[in-house]
């Protein structure tokens, strides 16, 4: 029984200092729970103050459409997003990156960052079929757009570059206009 409430306080313990500090963390996948737990945990950091919010990402992506929404409302809420990447951040999970203003993204050494143009797993009937690659073209051209305004590139530039997969290290992230500086430690925020 003791070892049941150590972990619970542990665990209360964890989550009270992450929020007190007022960091949010993006593991894993990109899907709707994540994208849910994530913008709770803006909209509630927004809620007590205007201080900044530090966001750590590595994520290998996942469902387009909850990486807007937490891209979405990074730029929404009051408070400053600064974003820092760790291990990888790859498609839905750089489209939440870049929802920081660009003086605020920050990744730390060993990051790799991966974008490409949108995929989906279309089937049903030919028409069906017909409105999904339609509607991944839109996506497609909305992607294209979005990562423009983030990087300083020409849509047509991230439409070359995203036909297949685009990988980028820390410098070539840089140079490329993704990510502001690499860090080593919180003191170089």
């Amino acid at each position: 029984m003791s070892d049941s409430k150590d972990n619970k306080d542990k665990a209360f313990s964890l989550e009270r200092i992450t929020f007190e500090n007022r960091y949010v963390t993006v593991v894993g996948e990109i899907n709707d729970k994540l994208a849910k737990a994530t913008s709770e945990r803006l909209l509630a950091l927004a809620a007590v103050n205007d201080k900044p919010i530090t966001m750590f990402i590595s994520s290998p992506g996942g469902h387009v459409e909850s990486g807007d929404m937490v891209h979405d409302l990074i730029k929404f809420i009051k408070p400053q997003v600064r974003v820092i990447g760790s291990g990888w951040v790859a498609s839905a999970g750089a489209l939440i990156f870049i929802g920081a203003e660009k003086k605020n993204r920050f990744c730390l050494p060993n990051t790799r960052f991966l974008l490409h143009q949108p995929s989906g797993g279309i089937g049903g009937k030919a028409s069906d079929i017909e409105i999904q690659a339609q509607q991944l073209e839109i996506m497609k051209a909305r992607f294209e757009r979005i990562f423009a305004e983030a990087t300083g590139q020409s849509a047509a530039k991230i439409a070359k570059d995203t036909k297949r997969d685009f990988w980028l290290n820390t410098d070539e992230a840089i140079k490329y206009g993704l990510l502001s500086k690499v860090i080593t430690s919180a003191s170089d925020i």
